[in-house]
């Protein structure tokens, strides 16, 4: 299994709430879905912090950066059962890893952690 891809990520916590006040950047970032679990959320100055954190990685870590089409809403986080994070991989995401990267199977990798002030995430794409 080789790494195609390594992207990490730290934010700060106050400069996420800052932006929380505009609905235009909550609907810029953010998909549908993570909105609605934020609403449900008491902490939604972390959940938005860990999510754009993670979202900045896969960026770093696909090494295009948000370019050539690739999109804040395009990447969404989501947990499991357990509260693992986890990519969802759409269409998009999997056409876009299989031509930057030039493989035909992928694995993806998330860990986001938070302390009082800071976000990070932390990604990793495998190939297959």
């Amino acid at each position: 299994m080789k790494i195609l891809g390594i992207g990490v990520d730290i934010v700060k916590n106050s400069r996420i709430a800052k932006s929380l006040k505009s609905n235009h950047f909550i609907k810029r970032i953010f998909s549908n879905s993570e909105i609605l679990i934020a609403n449900k959320t008491k902490d939604k100055k972390g959940y938005y912090s860990k999510r754009f954190a993670a979202k900045e990685a896969f960026a770093k870590a696909l090494g295009t950066g948000f370019r050539d089409g690739l999109n804040f809403k395009d990447i969404e986080v989501v947990n499991d059962k357990l509260g693992k994070p986890y990519f969802v991989i759409s269409s998009k995401i999997k056409n876009l890893i299989k031509k930057k990267k030039k493989v035909k199977n992928f694995n993806l990798f998330l860990s986001i952690s938070d302390e009082k002030e800071y976000s990070i995430a932390f990604t990793i794409i495998q190939a297959t």
